[in-house]
């Protein structure tokens, strides 16, 4: 089958029903998605599906039919304002999340420029963080929206 990845289309030989996770990971070579919980309950996984986060290791291959986009493709090489903004204000700890909780931001921000508080929980809400650092999350994402703004 084939699948649209970061602008580039893919033939892989798999089981239609394989976790669009493992495809990414393990067929593409495509390791910044991370896996976390496998039940679609953590976030590590989030890719943009057409545009939107979804958690990948709860999407089969073969239900995709647009344009994935994963952590390695989302600023084509270039690191995005959200990127930077997340390095400039020290949101990683451990990292783990980080690729998954910047593909949720970054959809988020698409859709609504200017977020309130309550948009970031609500957008942010299935994306787990073991280190706690849902402020500067949240901090990095105004600060975000406030950059894109002014661009």
């Amino acid at each position: 089958m084939k699948i649209v990845v970061n602008g580039t289309e893919h033939q892989v030989e798999v089981d239609p029903q394989t976790p669009l996770l493992w495809v990414l990971r393990d067929v593409l070579g495509l390791t910044g998605t991370k896996f976390g919980c496998g039940i679609a309950a953590c976030g590590a996984c989030t890719v943009h599906l057409d545009g939107e986060a979804v958690p990948a290791c709860g999407v089969a291959v073969g239900e995709v039919t647009g344009e994935v986009t994963t952590i390695e493709g989302l600023g084509n090489g270039v690191l995005t304002p959200l990127q930077e903004v997340w390095i400039g204000e020290q949101v990683a700890q451990c990292g783990y999340c980080q690729p998954g909780q910047i593909m949720a931001a970054s959809a988020l921000l698409r859709r609504t420029p200017d977020p309130t508080d309550d948009d970031i929980d609500e957008a942010m809400s299935g994306n787990l963080c073991r280190c706690g650092t849902y402020p500067r999350i949240r901090a990095a994402i105004h600060a975000a929206a406030a950059r894109l703004r002014d661009a």
